[in-house]
């Protein structure tokens, strides 16, 4: 596997007429997309025919944040690949290979490109997917769509069927680690596991007898998937952000994986976030932390950052006010960042995503208002004057006193399974959001309106493009109309 990696570096840097044909996974590059590009890149190259054409697998996010994806380089660890050895998508000039004619795509974990890459679409020669398909067919395409629970199940098969002789130990690996997160160990009572997936883990276990136990494998790459020791700030902020913007604000709600007080005791913390801010636009930070006990029940906090006072409280009252669901939050004292409140949350089933709808209401009340950013930066200036006649949604805050006890008890898991008990509310959070189709960047995963951010940019290629199927579509019109 390495020797064939290095060999697509070099082939990218050389470019001596060849041709390219490129892996792509989805815009999330999970684990499931980064082990499908890599093994069908592999199988391509092992048995194709061609001495002129490259099989290249190409990660579709920058390399910057690649660390995000911290199941990912922990398992490339773990099966002896380095890092350096891949190709990501800000590496690979794929418009200029299509433009040459250089380029053909096999597409994995997604069967539709997105409108961005669109133009490239009369290239794309294979499509293998496990979600519902919504790409037009086409006689030029071969498509695997089933709806299994991982990608790699259906990578997994075409090599057994097809090049069973390629498999040693790392590909077994790398193949059977991925099914087996995807599909939370194999458990039926996750609701992701298909026979299909059973089938080619057992054969490959069958095959490779010194694989690591499933529970053993599973539990180390569900740990390093939410392990952030590594992470800088900006990066812990991004690993699993929701953006959601209004008229005049703009929110990000970022599940943070470590107990708040020690994110908040970051060196340099205050700096951070003002940062953070500054780079992406926001008005305000949502950090909710979620961590578990021994007996791996969930602990979550919030924390919410504004430099502006006024917001800040408007957001802690929205969140300690709320009661479909009730968080039941409690102020945690005053920690070393100015601009911060902190709770802790007593309602531990509450996820983001029973959170987010309550700040989706939140901004829309905000633009309701008929002057909210002027109202915020009046209150700034007059020191601390309240808001409350500008939205009458907001009553006065209450008082809160810090409370002295830990509000941690989460309750009885109702699904009894083993693997649920120790990951389900993990499952309940952010990260299964890496599953859902059609796959956003994680820093861009925006909940207003197209167009809040201005027009789309349009390249010359997809005008063009654009022009060529309405011509060719007028002209099989007419032809049809001709013939009746």
């Amino acid at each position: 596997m390495e020797h064939f990696l290095e060999g697509c570096k070099a082939a990218l840097q050389k470019k001596d007429g060849n041709d390219f044909h490129v892996v792509l996974g989805n815009e999330a590059c999970d684990l499931d997309s980064m082990v499908s590009a890599i093994t069908l890149a592999y199988f391509l190259s092992k048995t194709s025919s061609s001495k002129n054409l490259v099989y290249i697998p190409v990660l579709n996010i920058p390399r910057e944040d690649f660390p995000l994806r911290t199941e990912c380089s922990f398992f490339l660890r773990e099966n002896g690949i380095s890092e350096d050895l891949l190709a990501f998508r800000d590496e690979v000039d794929l418009a200029d290979l299509y433009e040459s004619g250089q380029l053909s795509l096999s597409l994995v974990d997604h069967n539709v490109l997105p409108r961005s890459d669109s133009y490239m679409e009369d290239v794309v020669t294979e499509v293998i997917d496990h979600r519902v398909f919504e790409r037009k067919p086409s006689a030029n395409c071969r498509v695997t769509v089933e709806l299994v629970g991982s990608c790699t199940t259906l990578v997994a098969e075409k090599i057994v069927q097809e090049a069973p002789q390629i498999l040693d130990f790392q590909l077994a690996s790398l193949l059977r680690g991925t099914i087996i997160l995807d599909c939370v160990n194999m458990a039926p009572a996750a609701g992701k596991v298909t026979p299909r997936d059973t089938e080619y883990v057992t054969i490959l276990e069958s095959k490779f007898p010194n694989l690591p136990q499933r529970d053993a494998a599973f539990d180390s790459l569900q740990n390093a998937k939410f392990d952030v020791s590594g992470l800088s700030t900006d990066q812990m902020l991004r690993k699993d952000l929701k953006a959601l913007t209004s008229r005049d604000v703009s929110l990000a709600v970022s599940a943070i994986y470590m107990h708040i007080e020690d994110f908040l005791r970051r060196d340099g913390l205050e700096n951070d976030l003002q940062t953070f801010c500054r780079r992406y636009g926001y008005n305000v930070i949502v950090a909710m932390a979620i961590t578990f006990t021994a007996e791996h029940e969930p602990i979550r906090q919030i924390a919410v950052y504004s430099q502006q006072g006024e917001l800040r409280k408007l957001v802690s009252r929205t969140l300690k006010q709320a009661t479909n669901p009730s968080l039941d939050l409690s102020l945690t004292g005053h920690g070393p960042c100015s601009h911060v409140t902190a709770y802790r949350q007593g309602n531990t089933w509450a996820s983001r995503k029973k959170v987010l709808p309550v700040l989706k209401d939140f901004l829309r009340k905000i633009d309701g208002s008929s002057r909210p950013m002027q109202a915020f930066q009046e209150a700034e200036d007059s020191k601390g004057q309240s808001l409350d006649n500008h939205f009458e949604v907001f009553p006065a805050d209450d008082g809160d006193q810090p409370d002295s006890q830990d509000s941690c008890a989460g309750g009885e898991d109702p699904r009894g399974r083993d693997c649920w008990a120790r990951f389900g509310k993990q499952m309940e959070d952010g990260l299964e959001d890496e599953n859902s189709f059609p796959p956003t960047p994680m820093n861009s995963l925006v909940e207003g309106c197209p167009l809040d951010r201005g027009l789309p940019k349009l390249t010359a290629e997809a005008i063009l493009e654009r022009i060529s199927r309405i011509t060719v579509g007028d002209s099989e019109g007419n032809v049809t109309n001709g013939s009746q």
